[in-house]
């Protein structure tokens, strides 16, 4: 111990072993060389920051290539700065091919920072997302419908990238679909894998618009295979069904003054075209209808109150007011919750009300 301790205190204390130090100084590209090494060493973290340091190390290494060729003339500097400077340029070689890789085409960059930056999605779990889709933009002119109601088949999933596309059913205007809101959303979920379906709606692009769309059995394949996935356009689509919905339910609140609840399966029966007032042709035929339906069928109306057998009043004699044929005000959300249809689906279609499934569109 004693003797390791003297060794350090000459090696501190005492004189350089050097014989002699070199009057002159060595020359402008050893200096160069630490300036640039001494600036590569400064550099951060990240691609950008790889990319500084390793720019600087190498440029500092070739100058101390140079150095020790012309100046040190020493093969052990050459080879050792040539081999740093070697590992250095494949370094940055290996960078650039990353950022190659990672680079993605304007419109799915734009995408990707829109839609699914937010939600923190890996990059790769997204590139996946895109390969599924093969890469490409497809584009919707100027009155061109992308589905017809009862013709399109249901057979791909489509995400608006830019314009503006219509949605109509028997030529009556629905909503509006923007960019990054899914075309079809309603239609792909309301069919399992296994089923097949056509449009009920139809949908016609306002502007010229571009979008995205994924097959239908090739993104059901990425779904099963990736749960991460499965789950984002779980969220996804639910999302857009739900502004869907809330935008149609402000429509009516518009019109109506009253906000339904959006979850009654017989928010339709409040959609749809209110029944003409019935004349005397129609009541007989609505009595017809009722007792086919077992329904016990209505009084007439002048056996509804009889006449008392006492002497009575001067207005108690008058035959009882026919009764008022004025249409009802619609209820409202909470009225149609509790409300149970006494009639059969042919009775209700028969009156000229619309059904639980919706047939037709009402005008909103």
């Amino acid at each position: 111990m004693s003797a390791n301790s003297s060794t350090v205190a000459q090696l501190l204390w005492q004189g350089p072993v050097c014989i002699g130090w070199k009057q002159d100084l060595e020359g402008a590209v050893y200096h160069l060389a630490n300036c640039f090494l001494l600036l590569g060493f400064m550099g951060g973290s990240g691609v950008y920051g790889c990319f500084y340091l390793f720019g600087f190390l190498g440029t500092g290494y070739l100058c101390c290539v140079l150095w020790g060729w012309f100046d040190a003339c020493g093969l052990d500097i050459v080879l050792w700065s040539l081999l740093l400077t070697t590992a250095c340029l494949l370094q940055l070689a290996h960078l650039v091919f990353r950022l190659h890789e990672d680079t993605l085409p304007e419109e799915f960059g734009l995408l990707y920072r829109t839609l699914y930056l937010p939600l923190q999605v890996p990059l790769q779990a997204y590139k996946e997302i895109v390969h599924c889709c093969e890469e490409q933009v497809l584009t919707l002119a100027t009155e061109q419908t992308y589905a017809v109601e009862g013709e399109t088949p249901i057979n791909r999933l489509s995400l608006l990238l830019s314009g503006r596309v219509r949605v109509s059913q028997d030529g009556q205007f629905l909503h509006y679909i923007f960019p990054y809101q899914f075309m079809d959303s309603p239609e792909w979920e309301s069919l399992q894998p296994s089923e097949e379906g056509v449009f009920q709606v139809t949908l016609t692009a306002e502007t010229a618009c571009s979008y995205i769309s994924w097959p239908r059995k090739s993104l059901h394949l990425l779904l099963a295979k990736e749960r991460y996935i499965s789950r984002l356009f779980s969220a996804l689509l639910g999302y857009d069904i739900s502004e869907k919905l809330y935008g149609l339910n402000d429509k009516l609140f518009a019109k109506f003054g009253l906000r339904f609840d959006i979850r009654l399966p017989s928010l339709y029966l409040v959609l749809g075209p209110a029944a003409p007032d019935p004349g005397p042709e129609s009541t007989e035929e609505d009595e017809d209808v009722q007792e086919a339906a077992g329904a016990p069928p209505r009084a007439p109306a002048t056996n509804v109150r009889p006449v008392p057998p006492c002497s009575p009043t001067p207005a108690a004699t008058d035959p009882p007011a026919p009764p008022s044929q004025a249409r009802m005000s619609r209820p409202d959300s909470g009225t149609l919750a509790s409300r149970t249809p006494p009639q059969s689906c042919s009775q209700v279609t028969s009156m000229g009300q619309a059904p639980l499934a919706p047939v037709h569109t009402p005008e909103l």
